[in-house]
């Protein structure tokens, strides 16, 4: 059996340090939550290369005396812990004792502090473990803490770190819950020399969310507060309507300190049964408040987890809460106003009468099944009126009588079903949409075989084609074209311009996974551009996309990039196309025409290499008539 060796001091810490620094980030959540314990009210964080080469932080708190400087860098030296029932109740962010050793062990640390008693402060110096100096020094009331070179003696931990603007982007995280978790602490965030956050710590929740996440974010929250069996929950949670396709913006707080759990989040959700989609998450910005002896924080080396001796009770509160709030606060939503505050800016009295004949009722978009990029056409003179002046009257035209337009009306909401004398002997001809594949074999598709039955539960299309029963899923088949024709077009869409661009907002771990993959997207028909403080504003989409769609499908492809870190870059591009084609392809339940439903069949049948939708999902079912024949027991 080999020797057993005591490790030097300077391993151990090395190796303790593991545990506790594993990035900047780690360094910058242990002094924010350092500064917070101190009592400051006033927090200040500066970086520089993303916190590797430089992170320094200020506070006004209550500042370390002169004797207790040298302890404070000792490994397992804290104020908050004396004896062993303190860890039943731990009430302080940090208590370990472990974070400023473990970051003087692989970094170069300055401190300057002074204490409200002390009429001079103290600057001391130690770099990777050993004590440079410690003299006096000028300073207000509080503490600065300068790190310097990160893991610079250290290269084999360096290699592991990502870029400049992912790590400061993963800080930016860690402030955006830090400061959510104390909204009556100002927070300053000054990156690369730009102030990016800016906190007023007036103690008002919502005022804070606005700051860290943005006005239209706080816009889309409604308060809730309950109190169970000594569990007390307040804070915000959002609107049905303003749902997400993943949960990175659940933020929840237990005594102030930011955890992931999975009570709280299997709660929340239940809460909003029956109110938003499936596959659809609400935010939440909830502080949980509990009996520091319910609650052990010490089960985690970074204590984002906990455990509760009660979790029916943890559950129960944060249900209530926001079962509660739901039921009384969810409003319907609204028409957006703008301009002088009426619809549009006008207002509705003198709104115009509409022109009869620019009336449509349910009319289907035409070419609805073959939606696809259109090259601009060159543009047609225009004939201009003899007299110069423009007027906005429609020209006069014979109005319809009453009966007439009802009769008009209601050919277009029963045009499923076509009437005899409009059929015609020839069946409209069908053409494969360009860049979706197209049949393999050179057989060609009989239309003679061919004949619509119709659609049940408007969600599958029922046909005959060559002595079979085919079901076709219209809403898994569209997709599957759709994403075929953007795979084909890869590297080379168009997309359209939105009249208004939209914004986004991400999470900042998501917000940093989209920045460093915004070429890809930009390359699948998008226009985003990095808005800053966790936002992309997007000026283009896919044609195949809605303007209401796009903030979903990019949070919900940012989401994806975020938790499939290792994929490469033709997965990542797969999944794009993924996300659009299903938002954009008819959904189940949605009106189609006898045409429509006739003209996409014959498609879908002309093209057998199509069988399965991009999550893997069959398009079509056929059943013989010899199988039909057989449950009936006719054979």
């Amino acid at each position: 059996m080999p020797k057993i060796n005591v490790m030097p001091k300077h391993l151990a810490e090395l190796i303790a340090a593991g545990e506790v620094v594993e990035r900047p980030a780690s360094i910058v959540k242990e002094l924010l939550e350092n500064s917070v314990d101190a009592g400051a009210d006033t927090v200040t964080l500066e970086i520089r290369n993303g916190g590797i080469t430089y992170i320094r932080v200020t506070d006004n708190g209550t500042g370390i005396s002169r004797e207790d400087v040298r302890n404070a860098f000792v490994s397992h030296a804290t104020s908050k812990i004396l004896t062993a029932e303190n860890l039943n109740s731990i009430m302080t962010l940090g208590f370990r004792g472990e974070a400023l050793a473990s970051i003087a062990a692989v970094a170069g640390v300055e401190m300057m502090t002074r204490t409200a008693d002390d009429e001079i402060g103290t600057c001391y110096t130690i770099e990777f473990g050993e004590e440079k100096e410690c003299d006096d020094a000028g300073c207000p009331t509080g503490t600065t803490i300068t790190v310097r070179d990160l893991f610079k003696k250290t290269p084999a931990r360096m290699k592991f770190l990502k870029k400049d603007v992912t790590e400061a982007n993963l800080i930016s995280g860690i402030v955006d819950r830090v400061a959510l978790s104390h909204p009556e602490v100002s927070f300053r965030f000054i990156r690369e020399g730009k102030q990016t956050l800016m906190t007023s710590g007036s103690g008002d929740l919502l005022t804070c969310i606005r700051e860290v996440l943005g006005k239209e974010f706080a816009a889309q929250m409604i308060e809730c507060s309950h109190e169970y069996s000594g569990v007390k929950v307040s804070g915000f949670i959002s609107k049905p309507q303003y749902s997400r396709p993943n949960r990175n913006l659940q933020f929840f707080f237990v005594n102030d300190r930011f955890v992931k759990t999975g009570t709280g989040s299997a709660a929340l959700s239940e809460s909003y049964k029956s109110r938003i989609m499936t596959g659809k998450f609400p935010s939440c910005v909830l502080n949980i408040k509990v009996a520091p002896q319910a609650v052990d924080v010490n089960v985690h080396p970074a204590k984002t987890e906990v455990r509760f001796s009660d979790e029916k009770a943890v559950f129960s509160a944060v249900f209530g809460a926001c079962k509660n709030a739901l039921d009384n606060k969810d409003t319907p939503a609204q028409v957006t106003k703008i301009g002088n505050g009426t619809p549009y800016g006008h207002d509705y009295k003198k709104w115009p009468e509409p022109v009869p004949e620019q009336i449509k009722i349910n009319q289907p978009k035409e070419d609805f099944w073959q939606t696809k990029v259109v090259s601009p056409a060159p543009p047609r003179p225009v004939k201009r009126p003899v007299s110069s002046t423009v007027t906005a009257r429609a020209p006069e035209k014979e109005i319809p009588a009453d009966d007439e337009r009802i009769d008009n009306i209601d050919d277009i909401l029963l045009n499923s079903a076509p009437r005899k004398e409009e059929k015609t002997e020839e069946a409209p001809s069908v053409s494969a949409p360009e860049n979706v594949p197209v049949p393999v074999s050179a057989e060609e598709f009989s239309q003679e075989d061919f004949r619509l039955i119709g659609e049940a539960f408007r969600t599958y299309i029922l046909c005959e084609y060559k002595g079979k029963l085919v079901f076709i899923d219209k809403h898994a088949a569209h997709e599957r074209i759709i994403y075929e024709r953007l795979k084909s077009e890869s590297g080379e869409r168009s997309g359209q311009v939105l009249l208004m661009p939209v914004t986004v907002t991400l999470s900042k771990e998501e917000y940093s996974a989209a920045i460093e993959n915004l070429e890809l997207i930009n390359s699948a028909g998008f226009d985003a551009e990095d808005f800053g403080s966790g936002c992309l504003i997007v000026r283009e989409c896919p044609m195949e996309l809605s303007a209401e769609d796009v903030p979903d499908v990019i949070a919900e492809i940012a989401g994806r990039f975020l938790s499939k870190k290792q994929d490469v870059s033709y997965e990542k591009l797969d999944w794009i196309f993924h996300s659009v084609a299903c938002r954009s392809a008819i959904k189940s339940g949605d009106f189609t025409s006898r045409l429509e439903m006739e003209t996409f069949a014959k498609q879908l049948l002309s093209m057998p290499d199509i069988r399965y939708c991009p999550h893997g999902r069959p398009v079509l079912i056929e059943m013989t008539e010899r199988e039909l024949e057989k449950n009936f027991g006719r054979v």
